[in-house]
């Protein structure tokens, strides 16, 4: 089970949108402000929340075109699964596909990740756009997750 998502951000590149994915500047600026740790290739990033967090191992880096994170801590039906991105230039757009891959169920969970992904990923293609997204915790809120 997978959560798939697609994004085109406009008059950018596939390059900004890399370094908005793989910079903890450009981390904090869209999915969470307390994002620390070592964005590189091997390297555990750290992204907290007010519920929690979790801690995301750099497993593969492509420049302009590839990033994929395992997930190394957090909630158990997270432990295990990866996120990939995958980014291509297509006229004045730079398409982002977006996995959360290897979900061992369709749990409820799984629909709360699944909408707040789009939500932070509407923050991603804002922060490119405008230069400012909205990460947490000033992201729109759709429940308390429990």
């Amino acid at each position: 089970m997978d959560i798939l998502h697609r994004i085109g951000i406009e008059k950018s590149s596939p390059e900004k949108v890399y370094d908005a994915i793989t910079t903890l500047d450009g981390l904090s600026d869209w999915w969470t402000e307390k994002t620390v740790g070592d964005t590189g290739l091997g390297g555990v990033i750290a992204f907290r929340f007010i519920p929690g967090g979790f801690d995301m191992k750099v497993i593969e880096l492509d420049p302009g075109r590839l990033v994929r994170w395992e997930v190394v801590d957090g909630p158990p039906e997270w432990i295990g699964t990866t996120i990939r991105w995958e980014l291509e230039q297509r006229g004045d757009y730079t398409i982002a596909l977006f996995k959360h891959e290897g979900w061992r169920e369709p749990v409820e969970f799984m629909h709360h990740c699944s909408t707040k992904w789009a939500i932070y990923l509407m923050s991603l293609k804002q922060l490119v756009e405008t230069g400012e997204g909205a990460p947490s915790p000033r992201d729109v809120m759709i429940s308390d997750w429990h």
